[in-house]
């Protein structure tokens, strides 16, 4: 599946940069994420707690950095495991534009899942993942006007 979109933050493309590095602003604003540590600088770990309809799973994973290009974007991609619920992986590009209100990002995210969450169907799984990104960026957008 893939997802596209964008957000005008109210903030210097600098401050969206450091905030798009910072660890402790990207758990606050990943949707069910319980634990997200920097393990050196374009690697993570990440625990996440996600519900897909009947299906309930905390997802053990590692995200990777690539691509940077300092202050203007880079590549996401990550990996977890949920147990018997199946895994997740994918990659997101991100890029941040200069706009009269602050800082334009963009996205284009591409995921995929196997095991019982890739069972439910692609409608209720693409709605969560919308779902998922438009919150993600809603709480970035906060995290961001809060300084």
């Amino acid at each position: 599946m893939t997802m596209t979109g964008e957000v005008i933050l109210p903030a210097d493309k600098a401050t969206v940069w450091a905030k798009l590095n910072d660890a402790d602003t990207l758990k606050a604003s990943i949707p069910g994420c319980q634990s997200l540590e920097k393990t050196d600088d374009t690697h993570f770990a990440a625990v996440a707690k996600v519900k897909l309809g009947p299906v309930s799973a905390t997802f053990k994973g590692k995200v990777e950095l690539q691509d940077i290009d300092a202050p203007n974007g880079y590549k996401i991609v990550g990996e977890g495991e949920g147990g018997v619920a199946g895994f997740a992986k994918g990659g997101a590009v991100v890029k941040l534009f200069d706009d009269p209100e602050g800082t334009k990002l963009t996205y284009e995210v591409e995921a995929n899942i196997g095991g019982k969450l890739a069972q439910l169907g692609s409608r209720l799984v693409n709605g969560v993942a919308k779902k998922m990104a438009d919150e993600f960026f809603a709480n970035f957008a906060t995290a961001v006007k809060a300084g």
